[in-house]
């Protein structure tokens, strides 16, 4: 089982051509992520590069009210995950401590990242789609991710959203072709109170058959519509990208 989700959003000051960015990649990705998913209780860590989802998401982008103060965390260019058996694996000792612990050189490389924002999450549901057989379960999340991290207006609107989830969102994901698996999660710590996780067999998958559904948010007679006029997302949320750690086997 891989109830608990660690999830840190964070931006890196070197650009992409730069060697101090693939210096860091190469750590993280041989050293610093294998080295977490050693954790007793942890089953699986993961790295996507976030790539954005298009014209339509963009537009959806622009109409979501972002949650703002200095405690919050930018970032929105990488994000790192890890999964284990329950969220409290990463409280008992708590992760944010141990990685503030660490000695060279992966306080020099984790200094590199800036605009880090990271939560905790818990499974609140899980569905399966039609392309569930492409991974194990339990095991590292799709080549191709959507995950948004937000809060809510008021109580009212939780039950909407609880309600939305239940009989429409997570019913037509059980049903997407090229998804995986969409989880359904509330936070244990962090700023956002809820988060969802879509997975996808590839960016182009989630293009084809995700993304006209996705863009009906933009139709004021759609109760998605409803549903981002009263949700408070996180900078950058939703992120749509591609894993890039385990690699993908093309």
């Amino acid at each position: 089982m891989d109830n608990g989700i660690w999830a840190t959003w964070y931006d890196l000051a070197d650009d992409a051509n730069s060697p101090g960015r693939d210096a860091f990649l190469d750590w993280l990705h041989g050293d610093y992520l294998p080295g977490i998913q050693s954790r007793a209780g942890i089953a699986w860590a993961a790295h996507y590069q976030i790539t954005g989802g298009g014209a339509k998401m963009q537009e959806i982008h622009d109409k979501l009210a972002r949650a703002e103060g200095d405690d919050i965390g930018t970032g929105t260019q990488f994000l790192m995950l890890a999964g284990a058996a329950s969220p409290h694996v990463f409280a008992d000792p708590r992760i944010d401590e141990w990685e503030a612990r660490q000695g060279e050189p992966a306080k020099s490389m984790l200094a590199k990242r800036i605009g880090t924002r990271t939560s905790i999450f818990t499974q609140e549901e899980f569905v399966t789609g039609p392309e569930f057989d492409a991974r194990p379960a339990c095991s590292t999340p799709g080549p191709a991710i959507q995950m948004g991290s937000f809060r809510t207006r008021t109580v009212a609107d939780e039950f909407d959203l609880a309600a939305w989830y239940a009989q429409y969102r997570l019913p037509n994901m059980s049903r997407m072709p090229g998804c995986i698996a969409t989880r359904k999660l509330v936070s244990v710590a962090g700023w956002a109170k809820h988060s969802v996780m879509y997975e996808f067999t590839s960016l182009d998958a989630r293009q084809q058959h995700f993304q006209n559904h996705e863009s009906l948010a933009l139709n004021k007679a759609e109760w998605t519509n409803k549903i981002i006029t009263y949700t408070i997302h996180a900078p950058g949320s939703p992120s749509v990208g591609k894993r890039i750690w385990p690699p993908v086997n093309e």
